[in-house]
């Protein structure tokens, strides 16, 4: 006998409370195992897809691609056992829409307008801009871009690939799209549900990425170029980017508001909150110097020209942040305010700051004491790449102790970085450039960098953070230092 089950949002951990579903991964009437994943959400903390832990016939879905749900709340129903197929779908009432099953023995496409509820007509409209299923291997990511119907992504074969016809605006002026062969390919859902937010239809654009990919950027692009010419009131959602590009706006008129809104949430909205906490707790001081980095971009290319895996810069700045942690452990600490008391770690999580379509993340390299350059290269590599695709689980985002931050692949010479609040320290590292530089007495062009330490002045004094970043610049100068704590 058949049984029909709730599933509930699970707790993400870290003290996450909501989540937003960003696609639905699975339909009403289809059949799941269990782990499968049914939805992929975005937490403050990163967009993960969560796994039903039933195995049966999905039954309803609760909750539209776009809206948000507490920790604790209805998911889907999943009904399992013997004659799970027979279970009719119910309609969840919040835009999961019902499957063919009900009481009324016609199809929903079969009844008058009146008859047909406000689920099924958006699951109709839905149905005509998703005519693409996954059909075994080879499966790639794209998403539709109409502009009448929630835009979704899904997983299709390359050469299987359908669409129909729709309706889009441009400018505020209704246009029929013409046929297009296959899906429009999207970097993200996030990039999807602005343009669907925005009445903007993705065929109309050209992407900048790989193979025409379209980016956050190409659509921010357009609503800006839409919004000069008067058809376009607003960008609605999106975080600010970090790379010189006009932010995503939320305004009705910027001349009637009298000035710019950006909302501050999802990882934006985090990362606000935990920047002005560090300001209003941490007490902090920052010092820098020059280094010249000369002969550890020399060591760097005899260590890759010599074969095997190649190691990255980030990877030996991180290895002397180790040993300097090593030699002034004061500076891998946290205070715990209400105890009054410094909390110093006897490992190294080293985090470092990585720049995403979502904005700005830090990665966590657990024990990063521990690892080789090698293995530190392979694990930046790892992280950089799931924080890219929005795949960073919370505990890749938690749990550092010291951070490494490498601004210099933005242009710039120097910094004064907010600590990552709770740690106690933040090295920051410049661009490389030559430089005019006296070398062995005699004026030279050499590799500098300026590296800056940002640290928590309750931690230490003056004394031990000018030790260690004197430390960290020696073996920038002289990498065969570091041979004392290899």
């Amino acid at each position: 006998m058949a049984q029909v089950l709730e599933f509930k949002l699970p707790d993400l951990g870290e003290g996450l409370t909501e989540a937003e579903i960003v696609r639905w991964l699975v339909e009403v009437g289809d059949v799941v195992a269990v782990d499968q994943p049914v939805v992929e959400v975005e937490t403050a903390k990163a967009m993960v897809e969560v796994p039903c832990p039933y195995q049966g016939v999905v039954t309803a879905r609760f909750g539209e691609e776009g809206t948000e749900l507490p920790v604790g709340a209805p998911l889907l129903t999943v009904a399992v056992g013997e004659g799970a197929a027979d279970v009719p779908a119910r309609d969840s009432g919040t835009g999961g829409g019902a499957a063919e099953g009900r009481q009324d023995e016609r199809s929903p496409a079969g009844r008058s307008p009146a008859e047909r509820s406000p689920a099924v007509e958006s699951r109709d409209e839905r149905a005509k801009d998703e005519q693409v299923r996954s059909e075994g291997s080879g499966n790639v990511l794209v998403g539709y871009g109409t502009s009448d119907a929630p835009a979704r992504r899904r997983r299709v074969r390359p050469d299987r690939r359908a669409a129909t016809p729709s309706a889009g605006r441009a400018n505020g002026r209704v246009r029929t799209a013409e046929p297009v062969d296959g899906p429009v390919p999207v970097i993200s859902p996030l990039v999807r549900r602005l343009a669907r937010q925005n009445d903007l239809d993705l065929r109309e654009l050209t992407g900048s990425g790989p193979e025409g990919l379209i980016l956050r950027a190409d659509v921010e692009y357009a609503l800006r170029a839409a919004a000069a010419q008067g058809g376009r009131t607003a960008v609605q959602e999106g975080p600010a980017e970090l790379t010189g590009r006009a932010p995503a706006v939320s305004v009705s008129s910027a001349a009637g508001s009298g000035g710019i809104r950006t909302p501050l949430k999802g990882v934006r909205g985090a990362v606000a909150d935990k920047l002005s906490r560090s300001r209003r707790e941490i007490p902090d001081a920052t010092c820098w110097v020059d280094a010249d980095a000369t002969e550890l971009t020399r060591a760097r290319a005899a260590m890759n020209a010599a074969g095997g895996a190649k190691i990255s810069l980030v990877a030996l700045l991180a290895r002397i942040c180790t040993a300097a942690l090593a030699r002034f452990p004061e500076l891998n600490a946290t205070v715990d305010t209400e105890a009054r008391e410094i909390v110093r770690f006897d490992h190294v999580h080293l985090g470092f700051a990585a720049q995403t379509d979502r904005g700005l993340v830090v990665p966590v390299v657990r024990d990063a004491h521990a690892r080789d350059a090698e293995a530190l290269t392979a694990e930046f590599a790892r992280l950089t790449e799931a924080a890219r695709a929005g795949r960073l689980t919370p505990g890749e985002l938690t749990g550092g102790t010291f951070t490494l931050n490498n601004y210099g692949v933005f242009g710039v010479d120097g910094s004064t970085p907010i600590i990552n609040h709770p740690e106690a320290a933040m090295l920051g590292v410049g661009r490389i450039v030559p430089k005019p530089w006296v070398h062995e007495g005699e004026l030279a062009v050499r590799q500098v960098v300026q590296l800056s330490l940002t640290f928590d002045h309750r931690v230490c004094d003056g004394g031990t953070a000018g030790g260690f970043l004197r430390y960290v610049a020696d073996c920038v100068e002289q990498p065969a230092v570091l041979l004392r704590t290899l």
